[in-house]
């Protein structure tokens, strides 16, 4: 979402020298670096329409060609992809397209918002103690039993993002 439709399809595709200004040199995307690899697309609801063709047809027939560019490029490359939003109603309401929605579908995870797995609170809590604890050169003990507790009855909004923030916050 940080990146404009353009930018993204550069990123994603690559570019030729000379196909817009400042393409200076060549420049191969994502796909074609990680031929034989895996290629993880976050908040894949919030592509543009054009670019959603435009992956559709990367998933059907693994050919793409750089922006600016007149050449088909061939790769293998597994797509994991993953948003916070429920593209069933996205479909619905147009913003999502019905023929990427299926062949994204291959295999689905749901992972369930942490509210609804509060078992996961203290031990992902403490591991991202660990980590601020070690990069911030800190030696924090532990949390407070009454911060456990106010963690695990807290609803949670931004997910883990909000839970590792929080902590980072703490030992900061």
């Amino acid at each position: 979402t940080a990146l404009t439709e353009t930018l993204l399809e550069s990123e994603l595709f690559g570019h030729e020298k000379g196909s817009f200004t400042d393409a200076k040199l060549l420049k191969k995307g994502l796909f074609e670096i990680a031929d034989g690899g895996t290629v993880f697309l976050d908040e894949i609801a919030d592509l543009s329409p054009g670019l959603q063709g435009k992956l559709l047809r990367f998933l059907e027939d693994r050919v793409f060609r750089r922006v600016g560019g007149i050449r088909d490029i061939q790769v293998s490359v597994r797509i994991v992809a993953a948003t916070n939003k429920d593209l069933t109603a996205e479909v619905a309401a147009g913003r999502f397209r019905n023929d990427l929605y299926f062949r994204l579908r291959v295999i689905p995870i749901e992972i369930p918002p942490l509210r609804e797995r509060r078992e996961d609170i203290e031990p992902l809590a403490r591991h991202f103690l660990a980590h601020y604890d070690a990069e911030f050169h800190k030696q924090v003990e532990g949390f407070d039993p009454r911060m456990l507790e106010r963690m695990r009855n807290y609803r949670w909004p931004g997910n883990v993002r909000e839970l590792r923030n929080a902590v980072e916050q703490m030992v900061v």
